[in-house]
């Protein structure tokens, strides 16, 4: 298979800040607002050169939604960012009411998402935040990989209009993407083209699938290794495509196996093209306090699980 080369470890979270700084000397519209963040967030040098353009909202993220939603109003692209626990789940009725069903055109930025928040524990890790913001109409859900594609994605995201949710994390994690990427919002990235099964996968599962799939091919079986890294609007096209040429699929995600990509990709075959499916993800359960490394061997979130899914699958073809 074709290797690709971890260029640095970095975490995904610096991705967006680091495209928030050059967003901030090229987009005179956009603003940011945090919730007593910045550094997590890792937004400084957009503060430093663009102050008038920054909104510390403090421990208050309805209200930080509210005024997000309002800003757009005068022709500006807000970037709100918080933790992913604290951009949904706390947040909802004002991301529902306020910037959904208004169609603003608010940027939801969201660090810590998933397990590999780490020591925080099970409070701060939400696993279901893919699940509740892909089900509100309009909403665009992306979960980019690594440090370049989460730097690409922040800069795609300006120039769409309508309602976005940018997911990304703390750890820092391999960095294989380009470097001057375009990111294409909805459309899948093939990593890896192979016959006997399809996997899809997104955020920091892509580069545990890469492994998986390499382990694989040393064992004679061909696996075709998708980047869905926008879970809505789903590339439909690019997964019955694969599936249909391998016959089998699996799902690897960040994320409960409820609500999140699993089930988008198991709505699809189900109406399109029925094939065998196993999910790689959270098995509804809260997380607990750990590394990430061992969070993910735990739950069965990394390329030893993957790896297992594929067989399992394999036999069901």
């Amino acid at each position: 298979m074709t290797k690709y080369t971890d260029q640095g470890k970095q975490d995904t979270r610096s991705g967006f800040g680091a495209g928030m700084t050059e967003l901030g000397r090229t987009n005179p519209n956009v603003v940011t607002l945090c919730a007593d963040l910045v550094g997590s967030l890792k937004i400084e040098t957009f503060i430093k050169e663009n102050p008038e353009r920054f909104f510390q909202v403090g421990i208050a993220e309805a209200n930080m939604m509210g005024i997000a939603a309002g800003l757009t109003i005068g022709g500006k692209i807000p970037f709100a960012s918080t933790f992913a626990n604290f951009a949904t789940g706390r947040v909802y009725d004002q991301v529902r009411q306020s910037i959904a069903y208004s169609d603003k055109n608010v940027k939801i930025c969201a660090s810590h998402a998933g397990l590999t928040l780490g020591e925080d524990g099970a409070t701060h890790q939400i696993l279901e935040d893919i699940g509740l913001m892909k089900m509100l109409p309009g909403m665009t859900v992306i979960n980019p990989c690594d440090f370049n594609q989460t730097k690409a994605a922040t800069l795609a995201i300006a120039d769409h209009h309508g309602p976005v949710y940018l997911r990304f994390g703390r750890p820092k994690v391999a960095n294989f993407t380009p470097v001057d990427q375009k990111f294409e919002i909805g459309k899948a990235l093939m990593l890896n083209e192979g016959t006997d099964v399809t996997l899809l996968a997104t955020g920091h599962l892509v580069w545990q699938s890469l492994i998986a799939a390499e382990s694989l091919e040393n064992q004679g079986i061909s696996v075709e290794v998708i980047n869905i890294h926008t879970i809505k609007p789903l590339d439909e096209e690019a997964i019955i495509k694969s599936v249909k040429k391998t016959g089998c699929v699996v799902t690897a995600e960040e994320h409960n196996f409820l609500g999140g990509l699993g089930e988008s990709v198991a709505r699809v075959l189900a109406t399109r093209h029925p094939a065998p499916q196993e999910f790689v993800a959270v098995q509804d359960s809260f997380g607990e306090s750990g590394t990430p490394d061992q969070l993910m061997e735990k739950y069965g979130l990394d390329n030893k699980a993957i790896e297992a899914a594929v067989l399992r699958v394999l036999k069901r073809k």
